[in-house]
């Protein structure tokens, strides 16, 4: 069993984006000779999604219409009152959002590939932008 570790940073320039990451998650699994495995994608902050659908421009305002009826950005949140939290960045909703959909992901890794159905894709949810991020992606296989 080998195990094998890398790093996917983006930078985003918008609050609230999604980007189909699909291609950068295989073209780091296309680095290892792994053809039957896992493979782990874990955010490392605590504003930012990732989660497995449909890229589709229409799918994609949909989710940013709900994300922003579920979870208003002004809506009494503590995590915004300076009386008991530090954060200066007001931003409860984007941490709320983000635990709504998921800072992780296992996919199967089979014939070195990705298992995915047709129409699926491994989206990238900025919620606190514009920032400078880092995924770290963990292959475990043979």
């Amino acid at each position: 069993m080998r195990i094998a570790r890398e790093t996917i940073r983006l930078v985003t320039a918008e609050k609230v984006e999604f980007h189909d990451i699909t291609k950068k998650v295989k073209d780091c699994l296309a680095k290892y000779d792994i053809k039957e495995g896992i493979l782990l994608l874990n955010s490392l902050h605590t504003t930012v999604a990732l989660f497995v659908n449909e890229f589709q421009d229409a799918l994609l305002h949909d989710l940013k219409l709900l994300l922003g009826r579920l979870i208003q950005e002004r809506d009494g949140w503590r995590h915004n009152d300076p009386r008991y939290s530090d954060c200066d960045r007001h931003n409860a909703a984007s941490h709320l959002r983000a635990m709504l959909l998921g800072r992780n992901l296992a996919l199967g890794v089979s014939g070195g590939d990705l298992v995915l159905g047709r129409y699926q894709s491994i989206i990238f949810a900025e919620l606190d932008g514009p920032r400078e991020r880092d995924l770290e992606l963990q292959l475990i296989g043979e």
